[in-house]
């Protein structure tokens, strides 16, 4: 099956990233469409994409989790056959959706995550967040049995998945509550390692600062808590 076959929307949360968010777009392959979410950004991120063609979201609620929520109600009223999560600092290469999209598409998976760590950029990934990734999947090996390398941000859905997993984190935990719901819920789940870079733009949220590598540790951390399966 092609992918010119299926319906695939992408959403990018998007704070601030008026940089880069038209190269991030432009990259997109044009068998998707493209829904950017502005999270409040107070620069011109929200016109910049209008102008590379996205549609526009606004979420005033802070929050990583937040902004994917925004987008997947929006497209709950027409929905796609498969959702992409994309970030918007450019770190990922979207041209490489297809091979993200391609096991849900052959019908092998449910869901696919990105792992970034088999080919990062050295630079690109900071010692807090390999050490934070690495307790997080252990975290899960160890409850569920399934292990994961990564809780890497570009990830696809079959419409389907979107469904049964029924999302509510509105923050950083969104990703792992998702991985975790994932496995519990008898989903089919890959993991395919992808190149990521240093973001090519802009300022990092979370691994920019001391405050915020804390601070997405800790909601990390509180959402394996929530969803511990005992």
């Amino acid at each position: 099956m092609s992918h010119a076959s299926q319906r695939i929307a992408v959403i990018l949360p998007a704070l601030n990233e008026a940089e880069v968010i038209g190269d991030v777009l432009d990259a997109i392959p044009k068998v998707a469409r493209a829904i950017v979410v502005d999270n409040g950004s107070t620069d011109e991120t929200a016109d910049r994409a209008r102008a590379h063609g996205a549609h526009v979201l606004r979420e005033p609620n802070r929050g990583y989790g937040a902004a994917v929520l925004c987008g997947l109600a929006y497209l709950a009223s027409d929905p796609p056959d498969v959702v992409v999560v994309l970030d918007a600092d450019h770190a990922e290469r979207p041209e490489l959706l297809p091979d993200l999209v391609q096991p849900i598409i052959d019908g092998r998976a449910d869901c696919v995550f990105s792992d970034r760590s088999v080919i990062a950029e050295a630079a690109s990934l900071t010692a807090p967040q390999r050490v934070g990734n690495l307790l997080a999947t252990r975290i899960i090996h160890r409850w569920t049995g399934v292990t994961f390398r990564d809780l890497g941000p570009f990830r696809a859905l079959s419409w389907h998945a979107v469904e049964v997993l029924n999302l509510q984190d509105q923050t950083w935990g969104f990703n792992v509550e998702m991985q975790l719901k994932a496995v519990e819920r008898g989903l089919r789940v890959l993991e395919l390692p992808l190149p990521y870079r240093v973001r090519q733009g802009g300022h990092s949220k979370i691994s920019g600062t001391i405050s915020g590598t804390v601070r997405a540790g800790y909601k990390i951390l509180l959402t394996l808590a929530r969803h511990r399966p005992w």
